[in-house]
């Protein structure tokens, strides 16, 4: 189910689409460092998007840093966008063309369907991640080329360790956005249109991040699914420090589990119509 669910999904032109944004973001961004030079904020930042903002000023040292300025560009809102499409397009997409009711009709239960569609997603979503990692790496070498990392605390990572932590990083993006994509993927089974389920899960990013940013709130922003996106950070920093990355992790799995468990409970008890 999962080979034949997914030989259908990456030959879709959403799909086509959606992962080349995936690709030409990085390329021109990488572009436009090359060409106007590296970027510098705007006004005052914590010390975490100061940080991140480095990887843009520091992306001419060497092309390792550009998959690090490429994710920091996009994982804060256009990543969590193809994340909620392909999850929330997942049952919900079915529903809208009226395919979903035939798909039950096979000799397949409920929970095995669920089971390939989030699969499917999964692995869409961890696609675009890392093509948006892969692509800002292949435009940064051939832009900067191949030199040790200059990080944003004035040390200096060797080509092997730095190429090590992009990719730790990378997969650390790609899962720390699994609540949400969990929770767009539950919105999927319980509606029939698409976007509803796409809007829920974008929205509960923007919420999220908007509650983060509100200091009063204090502990209580320790929970919200986005609070440790951007941990990765703590990789190209000396010392380096992961103890956020940990937790940020272990906060997506309740997400994770609440979110999936509900979907497909809601979904083995729906009366599907369409």
């Amino acid at each position: 189910m999962i080979r034949v669910e997914f030989s259908k999904q990456v030959r879709r032109l959403r799909t086509y689409l959606v992962l080349g944004i995936c690709v030409v973001i990085p390329a021109i961004i990488t572009m436009a460092t090359k060409v106007g030079g590296p970027h510098e904020p705007m006004g005052p930042t914590s010390e975490r998007l100061a940080n991140q903002a480095d990887f843009f000023r520091l992306a001419t040292r060497s092309g390792l840093s550009m998959p690090l300025a490429a994710l920091t560009a996009m994982s804060g809102f256009l990543l969590p966008i193809v994340v909620a499409l392909f999850c929330g397009e997942a049952v919900a997409g079915e529903a809208g063309w009226g395919t979903l009711r035939y798909l039950l009709v096979r000799p397949v239960t409920r929970r095995r369907l669920l089971g390939a569609k989030l699969s499917v997603a999964a692995m869409l979503c961890l696609l675009a991640t890392v093509l948006v990692a892969l692509t800002g790496l292949v435009a940064g070498l051939a832009a900067f080329g191949w030199h040790p990392m200059l990080t944003p605390s004035s040390t200096t990572l060797p080509e092997a360790t730095a190429l090590a932590r992009v990719g730790l990083a990378t997969v650390y993006v790609a899962w720390s956005m699994s609540g949400m994509a969990t929770f767009a993927f539950l919105l999927s089974t319980m509606t029939d249109a698409p976007v509803g389920a796409i809007a829920g899960g974008v929205g509960l990013a923007i919420v999220s991040q908007i509650l983060d940013g509100i200091s009063a709130l204090r502990g209580f922003r320790n929970w919200l699914p986005t609070h440790h996106w951007g941990a990765w950070d703590g990789l190209f920093v000396h010392p380096t420090q992961t103890a956020d990355m940990v937790r940020g992790t272990l906060l997506q799995i309740p997400y994770v589990i609440v979110f999936c468990v509900v979907a497909w409970w809601w979904f083995a008890r729906k009366d599907v119509l369409s």
